[in-house]
C-alpha cells in the first residue's frame, strides 16, 4: 500500500478513535477529557494498528484509565468498522505515549534554566 495512502488512513483512524472515546467510554468513569489520541500507525497488510494515547492525569491513574479503554477494544474496532469501509478492520493495540510529558519536563528545565539566568544570550530575545 502507498504510503500517502497508510498516512492518509492513520489520519482518518485517528480521527475516528478520539470522536468515538466519549461514547466508549460512557459510564466507565474514566474522564475522557483527560485522554488524547496521538497517533495511529496502521501496519501496512492492514491487520494491526497500534494507536498511541496521551493521558493528563497522576501515574498511578493512567495505568487504570489504560487499561479500562484496552478493555473497550472490540467496541472501538466495531466504530472503526462501521464509519471506515476497508477490506480488514485492524486489530487495535493501544499504547501510552509520554512524549507530551517528556516534552513538558524538557520546557519546564529550559524556563527554570531561563529564570535562573543560567541560558546564555536569554536576555536578549526579551
Amino acid at each position: 500500500m502507498p504510503i500517502d495512502r497508510l498516512e492518509r488512513l492513520d489520519s482518518l483512524m485517528r480521527r475516528e478513535i478520539a470522536e468515538a472515546m466519549p461514547s466508549v467510554m460512557a459510564g466507565s468513569g474514566v474522564n475522557v477529557a483527560t485522554v488524547t489520541v496521538t497517533h495511529v500507525a496502521v501496519a501496512s497488510n492492514l491487520r494491526n494498528a497500534t494507536v498511541s494515547i496521551s493521558i493528563f492525569a497522576p501515574p498511578a491513574d493512567r495505568a487504570h484509565i489504560l487499561s479500562q479503554i484496552k478493555a473497550r477494544r472490540i467496541d472501538f474496532q466495531r466504530l472503526v468498522n462501521r464509519d471506515i469501509h476497508m477490506k480488514y478492520t485492524p486489530v487495535l493495540h493501544f499504547v501510552l505515549d509520554e512524549s507530551l510529558e517528556k516534552g513538558d519536563r524538557v520546557l519546564d528545565i529550559l524556563n527554570k534554566m531561563e529564570d535562573a539566568g543560567e541560558i546564555p544570550g536569554a536576555e536578549d530575545s526579551k
